[in-house]
């Protein structure tokens, strides 16, 4: 069946969530008086990185709220178990301000976009939340590009379980077959794509991660997009077979 939508993930797929999560962290213990807390910038990047996966993993499985990981991250981060909801949501809101004011999309996003305008209709699948993305979005000036925004916490299932993808193509109205779905995480996203029956589509920006699951496309960039969903598969070789 001919490709008639894309689903898109948001974080390190369309905005550079890596590099604003980095910047605003540095500035935020910079403006703290605490850069020097955790060793070296990498150092308290890693732990935080670490500890950011680790809850947001309990966010995904539903053993904890949206505001509930935030607060459990800044506890774990400060090695303070003991800090109370308002202190920890302060620390948290700090940050914040400093992540926003890093935001940006990767340089190929608009013009692939631009690209798929005339021939695809497009949708948002994340993981997070509409209260935390649909204002990303409109910041980033890119929420009125999209037909459906479809997230996690509203829906009450996440990548890379089979009804996330299916609930977002009910969203648009069409079969998981004529949709395609573009992500940054080859297990969440491509596997959970490929799996629901949506045509998987890995973006590996470095390009130096190992083999990812077989049976999805796997691209470097989104120029490689609009040629792969024309049929030209020598831009989006299927993973196991480069």
């Amino acid at each position: 069946m001919p490709i008639r939508a894309v689903l898109w993930d948001i974080d390190d797929t369309l905005f550079d969530y890596t590099g604003a999560d980095a910047t605003g962290l540095v500035r935020q213990l910079e403006a703290l008086g605490e850069g020097t807390r955790f060793g070296t910038p990498a150092g308290a990047l890693a732990r935080w990185r670490e500890i950011t996966e680790r809850h947001w993993a309990r966010f995904a499985a539903g053993e904890v709220g949206f505001q509930g990981q935030r607060r459990d991250r800044v506890r774990d981060f400060l090695d303070a178990p003991a800090l109370g909801d308002r202190a920890a949501d302060a620390w948290f809101d700090r940050y914040v301000e400093h992540y926003k004011a890093a935001w940006a999309l990767f340089p190929d996003v608009v013009p692939v976009l631009d690209a798929l305008a005339a021939g695809y209709r497009h949708g948002i699948l994340s993981n997070s939340s509409v209260a935390n993305q649909d204002p990303k979005l409109r910041h980033l000036g890119l929420r009125d590009r999209f037909d459906v925004l479809v997230c996690a916490a509203e829906l009450g299932v996440s990548k890379p379980e089979a009804a996330a993808f299916l609930a977002a193509c009910e969203a648009l109205g069409l079969p998981p077959g004529e949709v395609a779905y573009v992500g940054d995480q080859p297990e969440i996203d491509a596997r959970g794509a490929r799996d629901a029956g949506l045509l998987a589509i890995w973006l590996d920006r470095d390009g130096l991660r190992g083999p990812g699951p077989d049976g999805v496309h796997r691209i470097g960039g989104l120029d490689r997009l609009p040629p792969l969903l024309a049929g030209d598969t020598r831009f989006g070789a299927r993973s196991g077979i480069r």
